[in-house]
C-alpha cells in the first residue's frame, strides 16, 4: 500500500483547512483581547519622536564639525 494516494491526501487537506481556521480563529481572539489598536497609538508617536530626536542629534553634530578629523 502506498503512503501517497488519495484518500491520504483528501484527508491531510481537511485536517490542515481545519488547523488553518483554527488558527486563524486563535489569532483574532489574541489581538482582540491584547488591544493591538491602543498599542500602536503609543508606538506612532514614539517612532516619529525618536526619528525626529536622531535627526536633531545629526544636525547639531554636524554643525559642531568644522571638518578637523582629529577631533573624533
Amino acid at each position: 500500500m502506498s503512503v501517497i494516494n488519495r484518500r491520504n491526501a483528501v484527508v491531510g487537506w481537511i485536517a490542515w483547512a481545519i488547523a488553518k481556521e483554527a488558527l486563524r480563529s486563535k489569532s483574532r481572539n489574541v489581538v482582540h483581547r491584547n488591544g493591538s489598536s491602543t498599542r500602536r497609538r503609543l508606538v506612532v508617536p514614539a517612532a516619529i519622536a525618536a526619528a525626529v530626536g536622531g535627526a536633531v542629534f545629526f544636525w547639531k553634530r554636524q554643525q559642531g564639525d568644522d571638518g578637523n578629523a582629529a577631533d573624533h
